[in-house]
């Protein structure tokens, strides 16, 4: 473990040593969708294009669900390696590693035996249930081992490798099914399924071979002495409390992409595939902030579990600052481009002037998302179990519950546009107040 980087690098350097890895796994994670949504656009089937839309968020609830052990172990696990307690943290990856698995088992049984009330949930119609339908039952049936563990110990480029390779995968795949075999939805969701299981075997060769603090041997969460596990109780609830709320983060991203799309239906399919197609571009600035936010995870964790204050505020001073600035040059970049991403997926003029204006409405509150993206990350990586919840049930979720119902009978269509624009600066908001309560430590000047 490259404890120079932690805890006295350049604090740009050690920032851009963790995160630029983790932001080209986002952009991967953004070329699997756009590889998905880019085939199954050029089948010319619309009904096709908002049968996947309305189900993919199945495939965010999946990594969410999985990512409770990934993201609650990683924060856990950063701050006893603050302290140099490596071998807790060892223990508790080979827990956590087991628990998403387990976890994985059960959302594939529950998935699939709620089907048919889950796309219903999700807004399938008699157009979109087959497409719909396809898609749904194989990716339930995917998994994800989450990449964060590998972070805790610096090897951020190894986790970017695991998730290249998938995508490669996803892409060869994804045209041989869908056009090649003829299998349309259900090829989509096949290539991505495979695609996965080759970014798990990567995951679990690295860490077998490569990591000295990290394991996915049974036996170091057994107490063999007194035939039990070797997990607290406490530890495990630290896990949870971080773990939680991530995943509920990423849960509302799927709920408020249902909520979009029930509330853009009595506007019609066009309206629904049309934002389908918006919110994959508009993914290409969020999962960027992602990558950055949470890429720098380990380094906050780390200096938070060290009490090293000075340079954690140091640290938090250059993610604001940097992700703002960002914010504003991907605004400008992706408005004068809205028209011609749109027309990148799908020929039909009239879905590509529908999205082009909802693609430039979202796109004005790419500022207000950097901060909430950098304080919910902070927030996980010190501990702060309620700070993070707050913020995870605020932006896709509570806040834009209420703008949509409130837009869309103060301004009908325009309203549901603009709720999640209006849903990212009230939560911005709530994010600046939340931090400044809740680690009070930072505004402290003594060294550690």
């Amino acid at each position: 473990m490259d404890n120079e980087l932690f805890e006295k690098a350049p604090i740009p350097e050690a920032y851009f040593s963790l995160a630029m890895p983790v932001v080209l796994s986002m952009l991967v994670t953004l070329v699997y969708n756009m590889v998905d949504t880019y085939f199954i656009a050029h089948t010319g089937n619309t009904d096709m294009v908002a049968g996947v839309s309305l189900t993919a968020p199945v495939f965010t609830v999946m990594i969410a669900l999985g990512d409770i052990f990934g993201l609650g172990g990683s924060s856990v696990i950063s701050r006893l390696f603050g302290q140099h307690r490596f071998a807790d943290g060892k223990r508790l990856s080979a827990f956590c590693f087991y628990a998403a698995i387990a976890t994985g088992l059960l959302i594939l049984v529950l998935g699939l035996a709620f089907r048919d009330p889950m796309l219903a949930l999700l807004g399938a119609t008699d157009d979109t249930w087959q497409y719909a339908s396809d898609f749904y039952t194989l990716i339930i049936v995917g998994s994800m081992t989450p990449s964060n563990l590998l972070r805790t110990e610096g090897h951020a480029v190894q986790s970017m490798i695991g998730s290249v390779a998938g995508t490669a995968v996803n892409i060869v795949l994804n045209p041989l099914f869908i056009h090649g075999f003829g299998w349309g939805a259900a090829g989509s969701a096949g290539a991505t399924v495979i695609a996965n299981i080759c970014t798990d075997a990567y995951f679990v060769w690295f860490t077998l071979r490569h990591s000295s603090n990290l394991s996915i041997d049974p036996r170091t969460v057994i107490d063999r002495a007194r035939r039990r596990l070797a997990v607290t109780a406490r530890e495990v609830g630290s896990i949870l409390a971080i773990g939680i709320p991530s995943a509920i983060t990423n849960l509302t991203q799927s709920v408020g992409i249902v909520m979009i799309n029930l509330f853009l239906l009595p506007y019609g399919t066009d309206a629904v595939a049309a934002m389908g197609i918006a919110l994959k571009v508009i993914m290409i600035a969020v999962l960027v902030f992602v990558g950055f936010a949470f890429g720098a995870q380990p380094l906050i964790g780390y200096n938070y579990g060290a009490r090293n204050m000075p340079r954690l505020r140091g640290i938090l001073r250059f993610s604001y600052l940097f992700l703002s600035l960002f914010a504003l040059v991907m605004t400008v970049v992706l408005s004068l481009s809205d028209r011609l991403l749109m027309g990148f997926f799908i020929e039909d003029a009239t879905i590509i002037t529908l999205g082009a204006g909802m693609l430039r409405v979202q796109l004005l509150s790419l500022v207000c998302v950097a901060v909430v993206m950098v304080t919910t990350c902070t927030f996980q990586s010190a501990g702060k179990a309620v700070g993070a919840f707050v913020l995870s049930i605020s932006r896709q979720g509570v806040m834009l519950a209420i703008t949509l119902f409130v837009g869309s009978r103060l301004a009908g269509y325009q309203g549901v546009i603009a709720a999640q624009a209006i849903a990212d600066l009230l939560t911005a908001i709530v994010a600046v107040i939340l931090f400044v309560v809740m680690l009070p430590e930072l505004r402290s000047r003594k060294a550690r």
